[in-house]
Formats: structure tokens, C-alpha cells, sequence
């Protein structure tokens, strides 16, 4: 099982909603959500990107480590951006972002991975609790990379996942917000968790129409 990243997935009614600024995500954060932006707004760019470093510094101390590069997931990938169609940005959600710091603060210092809650709460009952909406949602989580490039590039790659779920997610064109948190881990020095969602937060417009 590859730990460097893992994804979820989940479909329920969605419905659309207004939302209003983010103010929750941090340098990190919102570097992460620029380097996702970009990919969906210019996929054929990304994979120039992605063809311009075959392998990079992080990828290396990886094999070095004992973990085989994916060359094969990274030709399909480019296949795949050279082919996609440019997506709207996703928009930042403060309660999404909640959900996602959440989980880095419960896992982090426990170095626990995946995206049960400590008690097994799944992640879509955890965003609802936070206040997401009723909608398509997904999450994913990468374990290790550093930089904000480092984590978009290793779930648009997503070696070691058949269904290649990260990318879908990432490039999925129901999607309208997302939530990121990053912070520490025990185990893999850092975490990153991205909670994707159709439609805006219910509290944060109950919150904007007040």
C-alpha cells in the first residue's frame, strides 16, 4: 500500500449555495490551492510542467529510500492533462479547511494515516459536522512532501493507486470548493489534506447572509 497518499470518495444530493470570502487557510494552504488551480485552469501547462522534471529531488530521495519511482503513472498522467479540459477554479472553504486541520491535528502527532477519525468517524460525517454542505464530496491526502509543489504533483501522479482517485478528484468538474490543511506528522514529517466539495458550506452562507 503506497502511504504517501491516500483518497476517499463520496456521492450525495448536492445543491448550490453562495459563499463568501475565505480567511482560514495559511501561506501553505494557499500556495497548495494555487498549485491545484493551476493544473485544472492549464492542464497542457502542468504537463509540460511535469515533463520538464521526469523526476524530482523529492522523487529520488524516495527511490533512495526503497520506494520505486512510477514512471508508468507519470506518463499517463501527462496523457491524461495534455488531453483534459481547462476547469473553473475550486474555491477556498473555511469550513472544509476546518475539517481538513482537524484531522492533521488528530493525526499528525499520532502519525496515523487515512481518513477515519481517531473514534472511525468517516470523513464525510466529519465535514458535515464542521458544517459542509449536503453535496458530492472527496477528500485526499497526501503523506511527505514538503513543498506545495510537491504535494499537487504527487496526487496528480498518484502512483500506487490503481483507480488514480487523487487525480480525479482533483480534475473533477462537480467540484466548486475545496478546504486544505497541512501541518506535521509523526511518521512522514508532513501531511496534507484536501477536502473537495460540490457545493459551499451551509454554515458559512447562513454566516454571510447574517
Amino acid at each position: 500500500m503506497n502511504l504517501r497518499s491516500i483518497h476517499a470518495w463520496l456521492c450525495a444530493p448536492a445543491f448550490a449555495l453562495a459563499m463568501g470570502g475565505a480567511a482560514f487557510g495559511g501561506p501553505m494552504e494557499d500556495a497548495v490551492l494555487a498549485e491545484v488551480n493551476f493544473a485544472r485552469a492549464y492542464p497542457q501547462e502542468y504537463a509540460r510542467r511535469l515533463l520538464s522534471e521526469p523526476v524530482t529531488a523529492w522523487e529520488r530521495a524516495l527511490e533512495a529510500g526503497g520506494q520505486p519511482y512510477d514512471h508508468e503513472a507519470f506518463l499517463e498522467a501527462v496523457d491524461q492533462l495534455q488531453r483534459q479540459e481547462p476547469l473553473p477554479p475550486l474555491k477556498a472553504d473555511d469550513v472544509l479547511a476546518g475539517a481538513a486541520f482537524e484531522h492533521v491535528a488528530l493525526q499528525g502527532p499520532a502519525g496515523l494515516v487515512g481518513h477515519s477519525g481517531v473514534n472511525g468517524e468517516r470523513f464525510y460525517n466529519r465535514l458535515r459536522r464542521h458544517g459542509a454542505a449536503e453535496a458530492i464530496a472527496a477528500e485526499n491526502i497526501a503523506y511527505g512532501p514538503a513543498t506545495p509543489a510537491d504535494v499537487v504533483r504527487e496526487l496528480i501522479i498518484d502512483s500506487g493507486v490503481p483507480s488514480r482517485g487523487h487525480r480525479r478528484n482533483i480534475f473533477h468538474a462537480s467540484f466548486e470548493v475545496v478546504g486544505i490543511g497541512c501541518g506535521g506528522h509523526r511518521d512522514y514529517s508532513t501531511m496534507c489534506v484536501m477536502d473537495f466539495s460540490g457545493a459551499p458550506s451551509l454554515s458559512r452562507t447562513r454566516q454571510a447572509e447574517e
